[in-house]
């Protein structure tokens, strides 16, 4: 069996994997990610007691009971770069063996649900809902470093968004990646399924403008006039596309809930933002708990 050499596995003295200092006794199979170290606290203080607590960089983890329910709440930063880092990571951390250096024999599947903030470019979103992010677009190329096997859905839903957009952004070569369909069921009462675009930034990528003009004024139009099948695009976040096609290769089963704090197509951002982050914290926890 192969080994995996020091380089490619990277492990501090302690044992644990390099970025997020963590041993797999410290985490569940239930994880919930965030972008935000400051809301792993905010989902924790639900928590009934906290066995570990671990923080390097942006990567704040704490892990605890909450009812007869173990949980792993772990802030991943923002961006799919970030989103690269933790999930191999995490996969490591069950199905690789630190010692030895070779994948186990039997491999865990971790339920892994991220609670995230977005901004909806369809007017059919509204503020402050919550949306489930039934499929999801990458426009930041993460997976084409992978070797892949995406579905006819999956290949066609991404031909059909980069003929779209190809003649202003030639550049982009997208990627579909849909998330787990057992998840999407139990939390179904939580809010609207949509489908999410993933972009590589937060300014000229998701068609915003300040100082340095964007390459195309047209990218929110392209994006809101998208239609394939009966998908359009409904929010524009970070980290979805990446965590959709990373579970689903790695064999993790994975689903993202958004908080939707801004209306693209009205021009208009949340008043009470915390209320509707709170909102979605606690009717997820009940969710996984119950």
């Amino acid at each position: 069996m192969k080994v995996i050499s020091e380089t490619d596995l990277i492990l501090n003295p302690d044992g644990s994997v390099y970025h997020l200092h963590l041993r797999p006794e410290q985490i569940a199979d239930t994880i919930i990610t965030v972008g935000d170290p400051g809301r792993v606290g905010e989902i924790t203080r639900h928590f009934d007691s906290i066995e570990h607590t671990v923080h390097y960089r942006e990567f704040l983890t704490q892990t605890g009971m909450m009812g007869l329910k173990r949980l792993t709440v772990i802030s991943t930063g923002i961006g799919t770069d970030n989103i690269d880092i933790v999930f191999n990571e995490l996969d490591a951390l069950v199905n690789i063996d630190l010692k030895t250096r070779q994948v186990k024999e039997d491999i865990t599947s971790l339920q892994i649900i991220r609670l995230g903030t977005s901004g909806a470019v369809s007017d059919q979103v509204e503020l402050d809902s919550l949306l489930l992010s039934e499929c999801a677009i990458g426009m930041e190329g993460l997976m084409s470093y992978y070797k892949q096997s995406a579905s006819i859905q999956e290949t066609l839903l991404a031909e059909a968004f980069l003929n779209h957009v190809h003649l202003a952004f030639p550049s982009v070569y997208p990627y579909a990646a849909f998330a787990d369909n057992e998840l999407l069921e139990r939390f179904d009462s939580m809010g609207k399924r949509g489908l999410t675009l993933t972009a590589p930034g937060f300014y000229a990528p998701q068609g915003r403008q300040l100082r340095f003009v964007s390459q195309s004024t047209e990218l929110i139009n392209l994006i809101q006039s998208f239609r394939h099948l009966n998908y359009h695009v409904t929010n524009l976040e970070m980290e979805t596309s990446g965590i959709y096609g990373l579970g689903k290769h790695l064999g993790h089963r994975c689903l993202s809930i958004n908080a939707i704090v801004a209306q693209r197509a009205k021009n208009v951002f949340s008043k009470d933002a915390g209320k509707t982050v709170d909102k979605m914290i606690r009717q997820a926890l009940e969710i996984i708990v119950n």
